[in-house]
């Protein structure tokens, strides 16, 4: 395995993100998915090459509570 550019996988896989014209993204953090050639099933992780591990855990965990929030929103509806 060698690491590549996953700008295109992720356009593949239809990702979007809500960032306006004059936003100025500056790091990314980015969970895939993948199935092995074997079957196996794994999760890969990968990050901007500015973003430290305390960055790289705050932003892991800031996603989880934006997900418990949505969650939560649809479950009130």
């Amino acid at each position: 395995m060698a690491d590549r550019p996953v700008g295109q996988l992720l356009d593949a896989l239809g990702v979007v993100a809500d960032v306006d014209d004059n936003d100025m993204p500056t790091d990314a953090v980015v969970l895939l998915k993948v199935v092995r050639r074997d079957g196996s099933v794994a999760l890969v992780l990968a990050c901007s090459e500015s973003l430290d591990w305390i960055g790289q855990t705050g932003m892991l965990h800031a996603a989880i509570d934006i997900n418990s929030s949505i969650t939560q929103a649809d479950d009130e509806d």
